[in-house]
């Protein structure tokens, strides 16, 4: 049995616990934030209650077997209902699409909205995104990172490299199958997923949304804060200690290994293993001490961009809309220019002056003091925190002004909605920095910007003997699916307790 401590009580550090614990390990979760969850979060207030990160579940077998591993099955903890349809799109030019929440009712849905021929082009594209899948998925997204040598593996099989792409830029690969503008706006904000500009993210970035497509969109009744929630209950349930209000300053090393960590009021907490959910970046920068190897992955962190963030609002609201969907997608006209400021393409970072705006509104009575008011969480892409060499979000007005902007670009694409504010919350960048601790406020560590970008994301064994990283910043990537996965090899990689 081995000590294990875990810095950040996320999902991704939650589920190792579990797996952890279940596995035999004396296992404690130490997390800055007076609350579990992470990125996870929940909002309350006068009734009204918000995630106030993700907010759909996609890829539910990654979850059932993380509940299967370490106890009763998941149907058995929680209520995942299906979501259909699973996003309402509003493209620049007016034209609705209801997407489906089931694969084979999606052709005949584009064909509708978008006109004859776009379902069989936009099937055509997910076929070579399923046989995408079908390679990527054992050798990449559940075994650990290997660096370029996973490419290797990947090509096992004659057309392999071919079938993936590694080359192609997910726009690139979109313009080979995809001729109607409206269908390539919609491949375009899948690389929002990873924090990317899809001019550069990987082609391999289309497994995405077949995926999403495949296996359907989820949401947990409650608020997605109950799957945090709940795996915290399986920690318990293996006698996994969380101390939350429990900052930690640095990890220890002794011996060449990583021997526990030391908490910012000075406490020293031994163990065998290290696993850390705090951002890779901010590991890597401040709690390793100066004699731990940590020179190869900053090098690598350093040739890789980092992940947009998102500018937040939540909007309690008089009233209800009808027809809206759970998901809601206002797509600007120029998507490119998105791109632009995010990543400082011609001229400096910036925040986006037209940007696309996605709303989630849950038709879950949880989420509001009663049946006449609505409980919104409006998204738009955000570049990161960056006082001095790029955006600060701290700057005097620009949060409340940017606000503003984000509400008049709603009304102009038919979502106006100012009147029937009660109240508002604005979350910055900066304000998710604060609260994660994820650096500059980047939601995913780093981008899928290049074709290298996802064999420079930091490995989840560190070259530091006993330390292991988990979480959306560390292989195989953000979002809850990949999250969870990133627990699994981890507890993979510990082992059982002996």
């Amino acid at each position: 049995m081995a000590r294990v401590v875990v810095i950040g009580a996320g999902l991704g550090g939650l589920a190792a616990a579990a797996r952890l614990g279940a596995a035999g390990h004396a296992v404690t979760v130490l997390e800055q934030a007076p609350q579990v969850g992470g990125k996870l979060g929940w909002y309350a207030r006068d009734g009204h209650g918000f995630d106030t990160g993700p907010s759909l579940v996609t890829l539910p077998q990654v979850l059932e077997e993380l509940f299967a591993a370490t106890g009763a099955p998941l149907s058995d903890v929680l209520d995942l209902q299906r979501l259909d349809p699973a996003v309402g799109y509003r493209f620049a030019d007016g034209t609705p699409l209801a997407m489906p929440g089931r694969l084979d009712a999606v052709p005949a849905a584009l064909d509708e909205a978008l006109g004859a021929g776009t379902g069989a082009q936009w099937s055509a594209f997910l076929d070579r995104a399923a046989a995408m899948w079908a390679v990527t998925e054992q050798p990449f997204l559940r075994s650990p990172l290997a660096g370029p040598a996973t490419l290797l593996r990947l090509a096992r099989r004659t057309g392999d490299l071919a079938t993936i792409a590694p080359w192609r830029s997910l726009r690139g690969l979109g313009g080979q199958y995809l001729t109607d503008p409206r269908l390539r706006a919609l491949l375009d904000r899948y690389a929002t997923y990873s924090g990317s500009d899809p001019r550069r993210a990987p082609a391999a970035l289309a497994t995405v949304p077949w995926a999403e497509q495949a296996y359907g969109s989820w949401y947990v009744r409650g608020g997605l804060r109950r799957l945090v929630e709940a795996v915290a209950l399986r920690a318990a349930d293996h006698r996994v200690i969380v101390r939350t209000g429990t900052p930690v300053a640095e990890v220890l090393v002794d011996g060449g290994r990583a021997a526990g960590v030391r908490l910012a009021d000075g406490e020293r907490v031994p163990a065998d293993v290290v696993v850390c959910n705090a951002d890779a970046t901010a590991l890597y920068r401040d709690l390793l001490p100066a004699q731990a190897p940590a020179r190869r992955a900053q090098a690598a962190l350093r040739r890789v961009t980092p992940s947009s963030s998102g500018f937040v609002l939540l909007l309690a609201l008089r009233g209800r809309t009808p027809g809206l969907a759970h998901h809601t997608v206002l797509f600007p006209a120029d998507y490119d220019a998105e791109f632009d400021a995010l990543f400082g393409v011609q001229g400096p970072k910036r925040p986006v002056e037209d940007p696309t705006v996605y709303v989630s509104a849950p038709d879950d009575p949880a989420t509001r003091p009663d049946a006449a008011s609505e409980s919104w969480f409006v998204l738009v892409n955000a570049p990161r925190h960056e006082p001095g060499d790029g955006v600060d979000w701290d700057a005097p007005g620009l949060a409340d002004s940017y606000a503003d902007r984000v509400l008049a670009t709603m009304a102009r694409r038919g979502l106006d909605v100012r009147d029937r504010v009660r109240w508002r919350v604005v979350r910055t960048p900066a304000d998710l920095a604060r609260e994660t601790g994820s650096v500059g406020g980047s939601i995913y560590g780093t981008s899928s910007n290049g074709a290298r970008a996802a064999f420079l994301r930091p490995g989840n064994a560190a070259a530091l003997p006993g330390l292991f990283l988990v979480g959306g910043s560390a292989h195989p990537g953000g979002g809850l699916p990949l999250v969870t996965l990133s627990a699994e090899i981890v507890a993979s990689l510990v082992g059982p307790a002996c």
